[in-house]
């Protein structure tokens, strides 16, 4: 390492966040950033482990001492090239990634991380002004056809890496836009959608071909794509939202997160809504059912669209602040998380059961929780009812539940895939289906997981397929 003891008198810093007083009015991007000497120093930080847990807890296997140290000596080319070799897009996950690579960092024992998120994005941005990221065609095409089914991370890396291999590639994607729930689900104020836009230039320089409005399984057969291609992935996501089924469900104002998130999106990119199915937060009382980062998303949301109180309720107890003895370093830690969104204005309350829905002509007004209690019996913790209730006013809510799997109408039963214990698409060791040259990939193969994990399992994919495409 260029400066083997900086960790020792240099502490870190992080960008921070735009003043909340200023964010709010805007989806911009909320998250500062450092001047080039200040991303240096704290890439100094990085203490070179003889065990890189850091690189153990990537999904990528990112090579984090080895790019924090091309940063540091201001080798930002060199840095974002070795970056590349196990990540197709630092740029998404230096954004969004909830960083395990920083929660196994050794110098995490005394809660001061190596930045390696914020490096990330940094060297990418640096990259990009500069000129170092160019398209890289193949030289030579093998002839061989895929279609990968699905544009999100997943599809995308897949799409990317099978292209460089020399086969040509078209993606299929639903929607007007490519980019999966990274365009869709994900606000702006969180990923600014033309770092979205410049990878996709990108991939189409690279010889990628891009079919927008396309929804394989409904406006174009499943059989055609087979027919067309020698190989198909399917990266279609975990699209099926949890429900909930208390008394009063079916009162209107009551909204899956990403039907909310989706549609706010939309509007942003100037996509046509209708106005008949408009959901605004604008002057509403607002509860957010699911206290994770999606609940987080809808919070951020509402608050820009000028709600008048925002609540965000979670199942299970509150987590602890700072340390958690059940999850020690160097595993992910469950502890209470803070999100830029909850500090613009949120009540957040723990271990509450929704119980009704009750409403007026047809509309929620209110929601009956009931506190519970969770008890560890042997390892298995249940839930127990207290019988304390409260009622919680609310104009609109947004059920923030997370996915159970990929949805099975369309493509997955007409061709006919098996499907696992949880209703992913089962697949072996290679990635393939029980159908022939279909294979999977991503949240549809997984269920709901990390941006990073899916970046991840895209790249695997490419491999099975080109291997078995090839043999």
């Amino acid at each position: 390492m260029g400066n083997p003891k900086a960790f020792t008198y240099i502490p870190r810093k992080e960008a921070g966040y735009r003043p909340v007083s200023e964010r709010i009015y805007d989806f911009g991007e909320v998250e500062q950033t450092l001047n080039r000497e200040d991303r240096k120093l704290q890439a100094s930080r990085c203490m070179d482990c003889g065990i890189p847990f850091c690189h153990w807890a990537c999904p990528l296997g990112n090579k984090m001492p080895e790019w924090q140290d091309l940063i540091y000596k201001g080798k930002w080319k060199e840095g974002v090239e070795v970056l590349h070799e196990t990540n197709n897009f630092p740029d998404f996950t230096g954004r969004i990634c909830p960083a395990p690579c920083e929660k196994s960092c050794v110098l995490a024992l005394h809660d001061a991380p190596v930045t390696i998120r914020e490096n990330e994005a940094a060297v990418t941005e640096v990259a990009f002004l500069e000129g170092m990221i160019k398209p890289q065609p193949p030289k030579t095409r093998t002839g061989k056809k895929i279609a990968v089914i699905g544009s999100g991370p997943a599809g995308l890396a897949a799409a990317q890496q099978l292209n460089r291999k020399g086969h040509w590639v078209t993606v299929f994607e639903k929607d007007q836009h490519v980019g999966g729930l990274m365009r869709y689900g994900i606000p702006n104020f969180k990923l600014n959608k033309n770092v979205i836009d410049r990878r996709i230039e990108q991939l189409e320089a690279e010889g990628i071909i891009f079919k927008t409005n396309t929804e394989v399984g409904v406006s174009v057969p499943g059989t055609q794509i087979m027919n067309e291609f020698d190989a198909v992935c399917i990266a279609i996501g975990a699209g099926k939202p949890r429900d909930i089924s208390p008394a009063g469900r079916e009162l209107k104002g009551i909204h899956f997160a990403m039907e909310y998130l989706s549609q706010a999106n939309q509007l942003i990119m100037g996509e046509p809504v209708d106005e008949r199915k408009l959901i605004n937060a604008k002057g509403k009382h607002v509860l957010v059912i699911g206290g994770g980062d999606t609940g987080s998303d809808c919070v951020g949301t509402a608050v820009r669209q000028g709600a008048a109180a925002i609540t965000q309720i979670e199942i299970l107890p509150q987590p602890p602040a700072g340390k958690n003895p059940a999850t020690p370093w160097p595993y992910y830690p469950n502890i209470l998380k803070t999100s830029s969104s909850h500090l613009e204005g949120c009540t957040r309350k723990w271990s509450l059961n929704t119980r009704q829905f009750t409403g007026k002509n047809g509309k929620v007004t209110e929601v009956l929780v009931e506190e519970v209690e969770w008890k560890n019996e042997n390892g298995k913790f249940t839930m127990v009812p207290t019988g304390k209730t409260e009622t919680i006013k609310a104009d609109l809510v947004f059920l923030a539940l997370g996915f159970v799997h990929p949805v099975h109408e369309g493509l997955l039963t007409e061709l006919g895939v098996a499907f696992d214990g949880r209703g992913n698409v089962a697949t072996d060791k290679q990635s393939r289906s029980n159908v022939a040259k279909v294979f999977a990939t991503g949240d549809a193969q997984i269920g709901a997981s990390l941006v990073v994990r899916a970046i991840a399992l895209g790249r695997k994919v490419a491999e099975d397929i080109h291997s078995t495409i090839n043999c």
